[in-house]
């Protein structure tokens, strides 16, 4: 089933929205990626995105850049990944997806990267410093692997841009929901309003918002808005400071 029907058919199934985690593989090690992610899945998380570590991460804020660079200065490499990766997608019943950033393909060789990631078990791919105009070998290569090149909006993204990316994408759409990086707080006020409905009118992929997602309020601002909540910096920094068991609890609180 490709991932938008299985991700339509979950959050019917549910009648709520969904939760999507992420984690930097690596950080502070596999084996409690290995942990966190068991405990992102018994407490009801429905996808999550797997991030290889890279040097620049400009995305990213600093809760995630730090665990980039710690992830790297511990030594984790990208075959690791890989493998780490095919034994999650293989252990856990729900969708698992790659976010790095574009010279951890070009290094590794475009096609045959993708071809581990399908070969993996994973879903799809967000690669946010590729812009599609830039990125034909990899879109190619993912309409050949069944893989979903998950399209990024940004409130800075014109009605054109936003109908363009879409149309290059699939699985659903990232819809960043602020100007920046990770990892600071999100208004959910009338330009948020404004901006979502434009997301909603550019395409008919599945809407899932991230970027200082951290609590159920902002969960709860979300529901009818969008298909997917995404959290990321909140469940590193949980894991920094309570360790990897708080991250059951605080999951099923965001519902």
């Amino acid at each position: 089933m490709q991932l938008e029907q299985e991700l339509r058919a979950k959050a019917a199934q549910k009648d709520d929205i969904l939760l999507m985690t992420h984690l930097v593989l690596g950080y502070p090690s596999l084996a409690v990626n290995r942990e966190v992610i068991a405990q992102m899945v018994a407490a009801g998380v429905d996808i999550i995105e797997l991030q290889i570590p890279f040097s620049e991460p400009v995305a990213d804020g600093p809760v995630i850049l730090k665990a980039n660079q710690e992830a790297i200065d511990a030594g984790i490499r990208v075959r690791e990944c890989l493998e780490f990766a095919a034994e999650m997608a293989a252990t856990h019943p729900i969708p698992f997806l790659f976010m790095t950033y574009y010279n951890i393909l070009f290094k590794y060789g475009v096609e045959g990267f993708l071809e581990q990631t399908r070969a993996a078990g994973l879903r799809g791919l967000i690669i946010p410093d590729l812009p599609p105009e830039e990125g034909e070998e990899y879109l190619a290569g993912c309409r050949r692997l069944e893989l979903a090149p998950i399209q990024i909006f940004a409130p800075t993204s014109s009605d054109d841009r936003m109908r363009y990316l879409a149309g290059q994408g699939a699985g659903f759409i990232y819809c960043v929901a602020r100007r920046g990086v990770t990892g600071t707080q999100t208004s959910f006020d009338q330009e948020f309003d404004h901006y979502i409905k434009r997301c909603r009118a550019a395409t008919d992929l599945p809407l899932a918002v991230g970027f200082g997602i951290s609590n159920s309020r902002d969960v709860e601002m979300l529901r009818g808005k969008a298909e997917i909540a995404v959290i990321g910096s909140a469940t590193i920094r949980l894991v920094e400071e309570q360790g990897p068991t708080a991250v059951g609890p605080f999951i099923k609180g965001l519902r």
